[in-house]
């Protein structure tokens, strides 16, 4: 995504700044390379279709690149797949098909999804299987360094020989080793050391390596991942709350050790998705795929609801909510419709207005505030209404509105906003039936006036009567 630079550095907004997971403190955000971003965020088990809590997660980190794409950065963003794993090997065996077979499907199936989503591409989807020779040697060089050790055909990365272990997730060793649900392994040196590499079972994917035949570990497929892609150390490494412990508190351990540097100077984690205040699960039988979803409410609506709170506040869900992110999006369009309508499409000279970005940019550098930012939105859309309903119309300044709220929503929150009204077309169709109309209603020929307003309706169009004359609206979200 290359889009306009804005105006950051001229209306002298603050820098951007957010939680950071491993301070637990907001922090000034500094990029290791001037202008330069380098982000890692860690991506999906394909082995069942993507559900509500993906989507939360991977339209969080699309904002916030999106923000700073918006101010000036160039963001490497990569995501993975982790395309080998026990869940995948089980659901694999039950359906009776092989791993990659099940993997490619539902990767497709989160394409889909988050293409529906408008979720702008990573620059690269490293998975698992295509690095197999690069997690072995990573994990030869965890061996030689005397803080892994082979055991039987696995490995075994050995947690005390990393004293900052726990400083992610602000817990002790003792605290984890009483706390932390571990599997019980009696050849294990100590019960919090984690496989880096797991020999494979009979019938089980497989892999070449000095141990034997077998798979990595989930953590140790991250590092490499993102140290092969981004550097030893890298800027911002993010995922969900539940991720902290033990994948990324595993993560810094066995890249820390194995490099001597810092792994992630930024740590970000969006929160869970409940549903009636209860995390979603399949357990709780409270689980909802996007293809439910989407085949409910719109895209567009979805995207909304999903950034209506705090990332890092609980995210309830329920159909009342989806509801009212729909009458909040119907109202958007409503709006640029009427605004083309009006200006008869001429808006391709629009600028934005910078006193409202800076009101809508500063909380999203503020910890990326999207309930806020969208707060703004909305405040802009109520004075371009109001602006709109005055006689002397201020037709620069909604022209420049215009501009502004499209890149607000389309550009930087990722919500796309489209009019048929766009297309002239369909503007001088509206005014012609609008004027048919009207010379109906003067010669009180209300079932003619009445088959024409029904005709606009069918279009996608509704007309409206104002003091200052009838105007059409496209207000129609089934025709977008």
């Amino acid at each position: 995504m290359r889009p306009r630079r804005s105006s950051f550095a001229v209306v002298g907004l603050p820098a951007v700044s957010f939680v950071n997971t491993l301070t637990g403190e907001p922090q000034v955000f500094q990029p290791l390379e001037k202008n330069k971003v380098r982000m890692y965020v860690c991506g999906i088990t394909p082995y069942d279709e993507c559900h509500l809590g993906h989507a939360r997660c991977t339209v969080f980190f699309d904002l916030a690149r999106r923000v700073l794409t918006y101010i000036g950065y160039e963001v490497t963003y990569i995501q993975n797949f982790t395309d080998v794993d026990d869940k995948i090997i089980c659901r694999a065996q039950e359906k009776k098909e092989s791993c990659e077979t099940l993997a490619n499907r539902y990767i497709e199936d989160y394409y889909i999804r988050m293409d529906a989503l408008n979720v702008l591409r990573a620059n690269a989807y490293p998975r698992v299987t295509e690095n197999i020779p690069d997690i072995v040697q990573f994990i030869q060089g965890l061996i030689q360094k005397g803080v892994a050790y082979p055991l039987d055909g696995d490995v075994y990365y050995s947690v005390r020989k990393f004293p900052g272990y726990g400083k992610l997730s602000k817990r002790s060793i003792d605290e984890l080793i009483s706390g932390a649900r571990v599997n019980v392994d009696e050849r294990k040196s100590d019960p919090l050391d984690f496989a880096l590499w797991k020999k494979s079972k009979t019938g089980e994917p497989g892999w070449t390596s000095p141990w034997g035949e077998g798979r990595p570990g989930w953590h140790i497929e991250c590092s490499v991942m993102s140290i092969k892609h981004l550097g030893e150390t890298f800027d911002i490494h993010g995922g969900g709350q539940d991720l902290i412990f033990p994948h990324h508190e595993n993560e810094i351990a066995q890249s820390e050790a194995f490099t001597s540097k810092p792994f992630a100077n930024y740590w970000l984690h969006n929160g869970f998705v409940t549903v009636n205040r209860e995390k979603m699960s399949k357990s709780l039988g409270n689980f909802f795929t996007l293809r439910e979803i989407l085949s409910q409410f719109k895209a567009p609506v979805v995207r909304l609801f999903l950034l209506s709170c705090h990332y890092k506040s609980p995210l309830d869900f329920c159909d009342d909510l989806l509801k009212q992110s729909g009458s909040a999006y119907n109202n958007l369009i409503e709006t640029i419709g009427r605004v083309l309508y009006l200006l008869d499409g001429e808006i391709s000279d629009g600028k934005i207005l910078p006193d409202w970005e800076e009101k809508f940019l500063s909380p999203l550098c503020n910890d990326f505030n999207s309930e806020m930012a969208l707060a703004v939105l909305f405040d802009l859309r109520k004075e371009i209404v109001e602006k709109m309903s005055v006689k002397n119309k201020d037709f620069l300044w909604l022209k420049n509105a215009y501009k502004t709220l499209m890149i607000f929503s389309n550009q930087i929150l990722g919500i796309e906003l489209k009019s048929r009204f766009e297309d002239k077309k369909e503007i001088e169709f509206a005014k012609k039936k609008i004027e048919e109309r009207e010379n109906f209603r003067k010669a009180k020929n209300w079932k003619e006036a009445d088959r024409v307003r029904q005709e606009l309706v069918e279009r996608g169009c509704t007309p409206e009567d104002t003091p200052f004359g009838t105007i059409a609206t496209a207000t129609s979200l089934k025709l977008l």
